[in-house]
């Protein structure tokens, strides 16, 4: 096939939903049009789907976690492990990710990175304290905000926002803090102190928002890092996108409107709210209608 479309696995959580659109984690697969899981279709088609470096760098797991995340409360103060730490903790990988922050509440926030500078030990005393807040860089988002969060950084995503989330195919999440909150049985959620203070980077930056100046019609480059690139379309005009000279998969993430998609030759409708997982043989698609989307693929 020239594309596929997966049916989304849906996730009730104490803060909000998120829809897992593409996923190759182990018990969390979603399942394309044809009923075979992610997995399946890379172990059947290979370097066929995901490329030949990919397919020699991942082998038959999937190396993106694709979701839509919508925030009803604070999510949790957490961090993610790289890979090294995630190794030392019996995990298989750490996690990086990014967030694109989709049409979301006027007084939604969220936290990523710190503003000062702690150490180890200051960290766990604040997060006794529950004073940790008092050293995170907070952010008002909007509509087209970005922000990448490599391994090592602390982040939360704020009650109000809806974003999409690419990252690494892990799950590993060490919790920081949770705002002393109770699950449905009446007990604290799981801190993992301990860990998280072994994952941190404590590396203080000036702005942790991805800069880009929007334009129509044109691709705008997001993100470039080992595990995933990332560029935003918000196309008003018909486009075609060479890919030709690459040798990975490609996964289209509809934001907003609604157009038709011409994959080699095979056409599809392509809206907000759908992912749509290109293969590596596809030379080239053209795009038709008014729509925003992200794209993104691996370069091993």
């Amino acid at each position: 096939m020239n594309y596929y479309k997966f049916t989304p696995l849906l996730k009730t959580m104490i803060w909000g939903t998120e829809s897992w659109q593409i996923s190759g984690v182990a018990g969390n697969e979603t399942m394309s049009q044809d009923g075979q899981s992610l997995n399946q279709l890379v172990s059947k088609e290979r370097d066929l789907l995901v490329g030949r470096s990919n397919y020699q760098r991942f082998g038959d797991e999937f190396p993106l976690l694709i979701k839509f995340i919508d925030a009803q409360r604070d999510l949790s103060i957490q961090v993610h492990p790289t890979d090294e730490v995630a190794h030392r903790h019996g995990k298989p990988r750490g996690k990086t990710e990014m967030w694109y922050v989709m049409d979301s509440a006027p007084h939604a926030t969220l936290y990523n990175g710190l503003k000062m500078q702690i150490t180890p030990e200051q960290y766990k005393q604040m997060v006794e304290e529950d004073t940790i807040c008092d050293a995170l860089a907070q952010y008002s988002v909007k509509e087209g905000d970005c922000f990448f969060i490599p391994a090592g950084r602390i982040h939360a995503i704020g009650a109000g926002c809806f974003l999409a989330e690419i990252q690494q195919t892990s799950d590993v999440t060490y919790r920081i803090y949770d705002y002393k909150r109770k699950d449905k049985d009446g007990n604290y959620r799981q801190l993992h102190t301990q860990e998280a203070s072994e994952s941190i980077d404590y590396t203080v930056h000036d702005d942790y928002r991805t800069p880009y100046t929007p334009h129509q019609n044109e691709s705008q480059l997001l993100v470039e890092c080992p595990y995933f690139n990332t560029a935003v379309y918000d196309l008003t005009e018909p486009m075609t996108i060479d890919y030709s000279d690459l040798d990975s998969f490609v996964i289209l993430i509809g934001l907003k409107g609604e157009g038709t998609l011409t994959i080699d030759g095979e056409q599809t409708t392509f809206r907000a709210g759908e992912s749509i997982l290109i293969p590596a043989t596809v030379k080239e698609i053209r795009t038709e209608g008014t729509v925003k989307f992200l794209e993104t693929y691996v370069l091993s």
